[in-house]
């Protein structure tokens, strides 16, 4: 191992942190928030060293706005928050959406709503992160579930935005922000290069700043480069000019997700953990997904087949991937800090072919292992009791209603 390839113990934030500067993030804009700060204040820090710009702004209404503003003129620029913060960002995320202007966001959740517990985790940001700015809008988020994914999701985060000119979200949670463990952090250890936005091969008299290639990215030029770059919120042709022509309406949001969608399969990820022969699934993700590898390894131990798959890009889906490991299960176990929000999604993209639970819980701590086994082993009994599917599809409508019916049985939640 090179001097310069050491371990180190390093905290989640901080790992993010020198992700996005290793990626080329020299701009960020942000407000101290509970449990994002140490992002925002060691950004303070290290991007001066590397001749980068620290503003901490007034809210984060202006920090997200300040972003766009810094991206627009070439620069890699992030910002960082938690729950109410994410939510005042989501009117400018959905002006980066539709103006293509390429930005990540780091949202380290805690349990809400409102203020709630802010120094705790949850997962109740899921939804909001797809879908929370309004309107049909192309976004990516990212789901980092250790230390050294905060550094190599922050770095992909970046690619991806610059690539395919989207806001990118790093859904990150309360306990890999603040956990800290012994980790390489290098540019030379990333399994990926450092992308690049696509410039305009064209002269600054035959620039359309919203014409497509083949990919279905425009080429972006540098405010200040000398091409003529209109941006705007309102659906607009290629050369940035508003128009409610239903033509150039349909093609423009179409174009907008179909960039991603037809790039699904060098976007997507996710992580498989035992489930070649899995009997039962768990897809979990973030802190939980680490619970559940561990609940692996207990059921393991008394000969019990527990798989965990684990989405790592929550949008778009590995769709493709999961409806395989359902098809080869007797039931899925969905486990999540909040009352159920990813477990909709398995649900439809598994379209019945197995009985899919979810499981919450919102106690503003991560569950034990063994927590998670029993609610596994739960699952499996009643597949076992229940012969008639009906009566197990009841069960599952059930779930949908009420996701937290097992632990009110037994802990009285």
């Amino acid at each position: 191992m090179t001097p310069s390839h050491k371990q180190r113990l390093v905290q989640g934030n901080e790992a993010c942190v020198e992700g996005a500067i290793t990626a080329g993030m020299r701009f960020y804009a942000g407000y101290p928030i509970t449990p994002s700060t140490e992002i925002a204040e060691l950004c303070s820090r290290k991007l001066p060293a590397v001749g980068g710009t620290f503003i901490q702004m007034e809210d984060e209404i202006g920090s997200i706005a300040a972003v766009l503003g810094a991206s627009a003129a070439g620069m890699k620029a992030m910002t960082a928050t938690s729950g109410p913060g994410f939510s005042l960002m989501q009117e400018n995320i959905g002006y980066a959406a539709m103006a293509e202007i390429p930005c990540v966001i780091v949202n380290v959740q805690r349990q809400g709503p409102s203020t709630g517990v802010a120094t705790a985790p949850a997962q109740g940001d899921v939804m909001q992160a797809i879908w929370g700015t309004h309107g049909d809008h192309p976004v990516v988020v990212l789901s980092p579930a250790s230390v050294k994914e905060m550094y190599e999701l922050t770095a992909r985060a970046f690619n991806l935005a610059e690539q395919f000119r989207v806001p990118v979200v790093l859904l990150a949670d309360e306990v890999i922000a603040h956990l800290r463990e012994s980790v390489v952090l290098d540019r030379e250890t990333l399994p990926f290069p450092i992308v690049q936005r696509k410039k305009p091969s064209v002269s600054p008299s035959q620039y359309l700043p919203f014409k497509a290639d083949a990919d279905g990215v425009p080429p972006m030029a540098n405010l200040g480069d000398g091409y003529r770059s209109q941006f705007t919120g309102l659906v607009h042709d290629e050369a940035g000019f508003p128009s409610t022509r239903p033509e150039v309406v349909n093609s423009l949001i179409r174009r907008l997700h179909h960039k991603l969608e037809d790039n699904r399969q060098q976007i997507a990820s996710f992580e498989a953990v035992h489930l070649d022969d899995a009997e039962l699934v768990i897809v979990a993700y973030g802190s939980m997904a680490r619970a559940a590898i561990a609940a692996t390894r207990l059921a393991q131990e008394r000969g019990l087949r527990l798989g965990v798959f684990r989405p790592v890009t929550l949008h778009p889906f590995p769709h493709e991937e999961l409806v395989t490991a359902a098809a080869r299960a007797r039931a899925i176990l969905v486990p999540e800090m909040n009352l159920g929000q990813l477990v909709l999604e398995v649900q439809r993209l598994t379209a019945g072919r197995c009985p899919v639970v979810g499981w919450s819980y919102v106690r503003g701590e991560l569950p034990t292992p063994d927590l998670v086994l029993t609610q596994a082993l739960r699952l499996l009994e009643a597949e076992e009791e229940y012969e008639d599917l009906l009566q197990l599809a009841a069960l599952v409508r059930d779930d949908i209603v009420r996701p937290d019916w097992w632990l009110e049985q037994e802990w009285g939640a």
